[in-house]
């Protein structure tokens, strides 16, 4: 169960359930994603790549199997040691806290399906940026691959019901204080769960309000997996590249 003091992604990614519940994530366009997005920045191989917030890995392993040398860090304890397994001489995982400087440069650093708007405050959003653009050699690029929020909420389903490895998720979301909140119900063997996902709804503008703040560049702004050009009322994703 998830704890009211603590910061709800330390309690809910460290658990089976939330694997569970998004198991069935593309992974195909996934690797489309990586593909275009590597293209995009003219990577070559052995190139160093951070993959901010990894969770299990499944975008670090690609890219390792792409010839990068990818470092996976996320919060989760579990996560990590899970990626650990598929550890090999280009790709290592390691705990730890993006809102400060990984002691390593990189030619990019990704931070991917959302992963980026999870704190109370927006100091530590901005923290965040700031050690993204600590951790980048020159001429490196970081990219946060968020979702765009005018089309999130107004395809907001309030309440849904999905059944998973026989465990039936009821999912609510609502709008509440400038955050996109899901709470997760559940059962499982006679026990109850509850957990509550929480995402600022940062726009293209807060975005810029924390580029300018932090100092760094916006080099190009896309609305999909295939690298598209942003429109605020259709596009799926807010993928913003910058150094």
């Amino acid at each position: 169960m998830q704890k009211e003091d603590e910061a709800w992604y330390a309690s809910w990614f460290n658990t089976p359930y939330y694997h569970l519940l998004y198991k069935d994530r593309d992974h195909r366009e996934a690797a489309l994603f990586m593909n275009t997005l590597t293209s995009y920045l003219n990577l070559k191989e052995n190139d160093s790549i951070l993959d901010l917030a990894c969770g299990r890995g499944r975008h670090s392993k690609y890219l390792s199997r792409r010839g990068f040398d990818v470092t996976g860090v996320d919060l989760s304890e579990e996560s990590i040691a899970y990626a650990k397994q598929f550890e090999n001489i280009n790709l290592h995982f390691a705990v730890h806290d993006m809102c400060v400087p990984y002691p390593q440069k990189f030619d990019a650093v990704f931070n991917l399906f959302t992963s980026y708007g999870y704190f109370k405050n927006d100091i530590d959003n901005l923290r965040t940026i700031k050690s993204i653009k600590a951790e980048l050699k020159p001429g490196g690029y970081g990219v946060i691959d968020f979702l765009n929020v005018k089309l999130a909420i107004d395809n907001l389903v309030p309440r849904e019901k999905k059944k998973v490895g026989g465990i039936t998720f009821e999912i609510e979301k609502y709008i509440e204080n400038g955050f996109i909140f899901k709470n997760i119900r559940f059962n499982d063997k006679g026990e109850n769960h509850s957990y509550t996902e929480r995402v600022k709804a940062l726009t293209l503008k807060d975005f810029q309000t924390f580029f300018k703040q932090a100092e760094v560049e916006i080099k190009a702004v896309f609305g999909d997996y295939h690298l598209a050009d942003f429109d605020e009322k259709t596009s799926e994703r807010l993928i913003l590249i910058f150094h």
